[in-house]
């Protein structure tokens, strides 16, 4: 059996976006563009000038800010699974504009902090409630785009949060340079602005008609036997495991890849950025495009499974970097960014249909929430293992990595079928 008793359409899904993929077509996705394209450009404010606003005007030790982000991150990991169960009951526009009002809120708070417990706070409320709303707004791309190009329009989203963060990033450079509380204070209020305007637009968003008839039954009409059964199918767990898993990538790309330049090779500092930029730009133009094959359940089998063995040869190219002249480590380097940029949007669109086709339909909140959880795992687990294995240990360390995505891409496949096996009971998508 398959996860849906729908027989397969043999319509091409229309596009989701025109010109190279740049202009969205679909009005929904326009909404949702102007929402990203606006939260994100406010995040990319904030995220670069945070830790030096912590230290250098609230007064919190360097020491005390790491260990209360991760604190909060730990949080944060929690947050997903209520989150999605409460957007299963009440709607996830409902539920997500209170998160991200709430977000708003702790942005806010941010500019009153004078000391570590006020840090600490402010912090975990902010982890809490934005992390909940990751897994929400997985949801809500279930309620409100057609499932032909939900997928699709994911990936132009991402490029969308791409270039908006690094256009925020470049601006939050300025306050940086001006290095005063109120060009701190400003930024972060502004960020702020963006989450309330945010849960002001997602009201509006129009559902779907697969959303809008199971809403049509009020708040309790998920059946009881589906409103926590994400926690406990195993095979969709599986799968959650594997992708976090690929996720582990951004952790190699942002904290590894920058010790290990540092520590192991010869290459020029500024070739940590550089790596950055090539990263953005070209997961700004692929993306969408990768995203085509992998709209059904065996094309995202094999985008997850070339994706592995990507990441495999990325890290293998890593390793060659080390003990070469700067010209040639910066050029093996930007090879393998090249490598593993293919691996991260394969991995990305492969990810998205997983999550969304052998999730239940009728309990769409608590399955994003547990796969985005997983994710969010990672991403806090993946800064030790970078730095155990690649950095601590050279090649030797490059290959664990090495090893464990080509073995993670790999075992997608037999996860699936697993899934589809057992998933009669799955709903429509």
């Amino acid at each position: 059996m398959t996860a849906s008793t729908k027989p397969p359409s043999t319509k091409t899904p229309a596009p989701t976006t025109v010109k190279a993929g740049f202009v969205p077509v679909e009005p929904v996705l326009r909404r949702l563009s102007v929402m990203t394209l606006l939260n994100s450009f406010g995040n990319g404010l904030f995220f670069p000038l945070s830790v030096l606003y912590f230290t250098r005007v609230c007064g919190v030790g360097v020491t005390q800010v790491g260990f209360g982000l991760t604190i909060a991150g730990l949080f944060g990991v929690g947050a997903g699974i209520p989150a999605g169960r409460a957007s299963d009951r009440w709607g996830s526009r409902r539920v997500l504009a209170v998160l991200w009002l709430g977000c708003a809120g702790a942005m806010a708070a941010y500019s009153f902090v004078d000391g570590y417990a006020g840090f600490l706070v402010a912090a975990v409320c902010f982890a809490v409630l934005n992390q909940g709303g990751a897994g929400v707004k997985g949801a809500l791309f279930a309620d409100v785009l057609p499932a032909a190009t939900r997928v699709e329009a994911r990936a132009y989203l991402r490029m969308v949060t791409n270039v908006a963060m690094g256009a925020g990033g470049a601006i939050g450079a300025l306050a940086l340079q001006a290095d005063t509380r109120g060009a701190y204070l400003a930024l972060i209020l502004f960020n702020a602005a963006t989450y309330a305007v945010a849960a002001v637009l997602v009201r509006a968003l129009p559902l779907n008609e697969a959303a809008a008839a199971r809403a049509a039954g009020g708040p309790s009409d998920t059946p009881a036997e589906s409103r926590w059964r994400a926690v406990r199918d195993l095979p969709f767990l599986a799968v959650t495991v594997l992708n976090a898993v690929m996720v582990l990538q951004f952790s190699l790309l942002e904290v590894g890849m920058p010790l290990w330049i540092v520590e192991n090779t010869d290459a020029p500092r500024w070739s940590v950025a550089l790596l950055m930029i090539v990263n953005c730009v070209l997961v700004a133009l692929l993306q969408v495009r990768a995203t085509r094959g992998a709209r059904d359940l065996p094309g995202a089998v094999r985008a997850m499974g070339r994706a592995g063995l990507l990441l495999a040869a990325a890290c293998v190219v890593f390793a060659l970097s080390a003990g070469l002249s700067p010209l040639w480590a910066v050029l093996v380097l930007v090879a393998g960014s090249v490598v593993q940029v293919f691996a991260e949007v394969l991995s990305s669109a492969g990810g998205w249909t997983l999550a969304y086709e052998l999730a239940d339909s009728r309990a769409h909140g608590v399955y994003q929430g547990v796969f985005g959880s997983g994710a969010a795992v990672a991403l806090m687990a993946g800064p030790a293992l970078v730095t155990v294995t690649a950095v601590g240990h050279g090649f030797a360390g490059w290959a664990v990595l090495a090893g464990l995505f080509a073995a993670a891409g790999l075992a997608v496949g037999p996860a699936v079928r697993r899934a589809q096996r057992d998933g009669a009971w799955r709903g429509e998508h």
